[in-house]
């Protein structure tokens, strides 16, 4: 992986992030004996458990919760209030960029980061967005994870070079943010009237968004269009 633990600074691996000492059960402020807590958020169980249990190994972590799902991940993070949330990014109920963004609104001193097997361009800067600090594949060691996490902490960004490579070679989405909302909601065949409806638009309306956004990514159909949205990772 590209960074390293310089990258951590001196004593990054014990410091607390601003503000995250409060609330009940934070890591004592500064000291050999401050331990960042984490939240640990994927769908898959076996592979959560295993990192949950790697992590465990680590004498300044300490995983204080575990969640399936992207409102398990906020209620959990309500509730016990981490320093780190780790987040898988493909979640059922909501993906980890979305969970991101509530805990940025909602616990502003919890730093989070993503680890995905979708590391897609649009994903990176979604989450960038978000206001995520991390962004690394689930290829990654544990013990890299670890170091990572510290850094992130320690109030710092590490996003996985491939990945950030990919990313600027890419460009930008073509889509505008109506048209990208637009697509999502038609992503699984919602009728255009059920779309229109829940966007608050009229069905010609929608229609022409939708038709401008096929155009633009060569797609020929609304459904086509947001399965390559979704491929890049722009949805």
């Amino acid at each position: 992986m590209g960074a390293n633990r310089s990258a951590d600074g001196p004593g990054a691996a014990g410091g607390l992030s601003a503000g995250a000492a409060q609330g009940p059960g934070a890591g004592a402020v500064g000291g050999a004996g401050a331990v960042i807590r984490v939240l640990l958020a994927d769908d898959e169980h076996l592979i959560r458990g295993a990192l949950a249990a790697l992590l465990r190994l680590e004498d300044d972590l300490q995983v204080v919760a575990e969640a399936a799902t992207g409102p398990e991940a906020v209620a959990m993070a309500r509730a016990h209030r981490p320093d780190v949330a780790v987040l898988d990014l493909q979640m059922p109920g909501a993906d980890g960029v979305k969970v991101a963004t509530s805990l940025r609104a909602e616990l502003p001193a919890c730093r989070t980061m993503i680890v995905t097997s979708h590391g897609r361009p649009g994903h990176l800067k979604r989450a960038l967005e978000a206001g995520v600090r991390g962004f690394v594949p689930k290829t990654v060691s544990a013990q890299r994870l670890a170091e990572i996490i510290r850094t992130v902490h320690a109030g710092s960004r590490y996003v996985d070079p491939e990945l950030a490579a990919d990313a600027i070679s890419s460009g930008d989405s073509p889509l505008t943010a109506r048209e990208a909302e637009l697509l999502e909601l038609a992503e699984n065949g919602a009728p255009i009237a059920e779309i229109a409806e829940r966007a608050g638009l009229t069905q010609g309306t929608v229609r022409n968004y939708l038709s401008a956004a096929a155009a633009k990514l060569g797609a020929e159909n609304r459904h086509a269009a947001a399965r390559t949205a979704r491929a890049q990772g722009w949805l």
